[in-house]
């Protein structure tokens, strides 16, 4: 840093009025202008006889702060405060805000007071940094250190969204067919600008410093509409909010006010400085799914159901033009569908027809065949109330006539699992020693249909089925019934 330069005085004033002159011109140029170097006076005599001394008026910019005899003293406290500004910042050159001024004057009797004003000027003086300023559309939005910073900075801002092989590719015209994602173009919203100047050195941001702080941008006062739901706690924490500084935004809340939904709330949010658009072209395999036929039998008893033909969904091969604002898809169309794989219809059979409750006092055989094992009466010391079929062709048992399924279940009392089945018409009919029951309490059945498998649960000598019959609760042969 350079801090002399060097005015020589005429022999034909005299010392003295050439040292006032001097000074007073020095002076106002260091008012005027703000930009003065460091001066010194070159040695000047009041006569041959007598020496003169030299003290040094101190300025920064147009502040004057007083007379040194030590000039290198307040260079060397300068420097020294440069140094250690310099030491906070990384890669930051440092140079004065404003121009130090120092002026000497020859007189008699040097005065100065070194330490205080070399303190006052060090805790005064103030430093800056050449910097680059980036702009768009015309407003300066932040700074960084030089142009190749805030080259890096707008790299690393369309990096946010979209990978460096992507921009890659893109820069140099050469995408990977083989990938399901092509970027199409990568925008910042306005043209960038860039301008030299200076800053105090805090202001000055890193590349990715810059990015988030361009993304990120400030705060702007904006509407909100009351939801379902909504407090005030929860409106503030939505838009990261305090419950005070909400209630500073809307004076004529506080809070116990009572929320309207659709009520306009006056809330702050962060808008972003720059939009980044990115536009990509994406393909994808996607699932068509099949439809569903129902086709009504009336052969069928109502509620049951048939699968005539498995349901299976289709593929299709579609691409998508797609554009996000900032990371936020904000649109996407079709370009180009193509059907790959047709779907297969599901197709069931739903049966329609309605069986009555009421049985029809036509009485069907509870087995597929089988004989009769044992016969209503006494046997063994007891009544044997019903009769027992064994041996069938298969081991369904079916109801012996329309009705209504009054219990389904485990018996207690020897039978095992036991169905009892109301006729609705006097008629009551009991199914006993089951191996498993397929039906359940409240379900109308229809004569010949299966209630469940035939077994030996309960206390039993084998495999059959004990048939007992009621009419009007009394108790009924049911060889008499066919």
């Amino acid at each position: 840093m350079t801090w002399r330069n060097t005015i020589h005085t005429s022999k034909e004033e005299s010392p003295n009025n050439l040292i006032h002159k001097s000074l007073k011109l020095l002076k106002r140029a260091a008012i005027t202008t703000a930009a003065l170097s460091a001066i010194t006076f070159g040695s000047v005599y009041a006569n041959d006889n007598t020496d003169l001394e030299t003290v040094y008026h101190v300025y920064i910019g147009k502040e004057y702060f007083g007379a040194v005899t030590d000039k290198a003293a307040v260079e060397k406290a300068i420097e020294a405060k440069l140094d250690s500004e310099e030491e906070k910042f990384e890669s930051i050159e440092l140079e004065l805000a404003e121009k130090l001024s120092i002026i000497p004057e020859q007189v008699f009797r040097a005065e100065g007071n070194n330490d205080s004003v070399i303190k006052q000027v060090t805790e005064s003086v103030k430093a800056e940094a050449k910097a680059v300023s980036i702009s768009f559309g015309g407003k300066p939005a932040v700074l960084v250190k030089d142009q190749q910073e805030a080259e890096l900075a707008l790299k690393k801002l369309k990096l946010k969204f979209v990978s460096e092989e992507e921009l890659k590719e893109l820069e140099e015209g050469t995408p990977d067919p083989a990938e399901d994602s092509k970027l199409l173009s990568v925008e910042i919203s306005e043209q960038a600008q860039f301008e030299e100047t200076k800053a105090a050195p805090g202001e000055i941001l890193t590349a990715d410093k810059a990015v988030d702080f361009l993304l990120k941008g400030t705060l702007e006062e904006k509407k909100y509409k009351v939801q379902e739901g909504d407090v005030l706690g929860s409106i503030a924490q939505k838009h990261e909010l305090t419950s005070g500084k909400l209630l500073e935004l809307n004076p004529g809340l506080n809070e116990d006010s009572l929320l309207q939904i659709d009520q306009e709330i006056n809330v702050t949010a962060y808008k972003p400085l720059v939009q980044v658009t990115v536009e990509r072209e994406q393909s994808a395999v996607e699932a068509i799914a099949y439809e569903k036929e129902v086709i009504e039998d009336s052969s069928l008893n109502k509620g049951d159901i048939k699968v005539k033909q498995e349901g299976q969904d289709g593929e299709k091969a579609i691409t998508y033009l797609t554009k996000e604002e900032n990371g936020i898809q904000v649109n996407r169309t079709v370009k180009e569908e193509k059907v790959t794989k047709e779907p297969v219809k599901y197709i069931v059979i739903k049966g329609t027809k309605v069986t009555p409750s009421r049985g029809s006092g036509s009485f069907v055989w509870p087995t597929n065949g089988g004989y009769v094992s044992s016969k209503v009466g006494q046997r063994w010391g007891h009544m044997h109330k019903g009769i027992d079929i064994a041996r069938p062709d298969n081991l369904t048992i079916k109801s012996i006539d329309n009705g209504t399924v009054v219990s389904a279940g485990w018996d207690s009392g020897g039978y095992g699992n036991k169905v009892v089945i109301d006729h609705n018409n006097g008629y009551r009919s009991v199914y006993a020693h089951m191996s498993s029951i397929s039906v359940s309490a409240g379900q109308t059945v229809s004569a010949g249909s299966s209630v469940g498998v035939m077994g030996q649960t309960g206390q039993s000598t084998g495999v059959h089925l004990h048939l007992e019959v009621y009419k009007n609760g009394s108790l009924v042969n049911p060889l008499t019934l066919y």
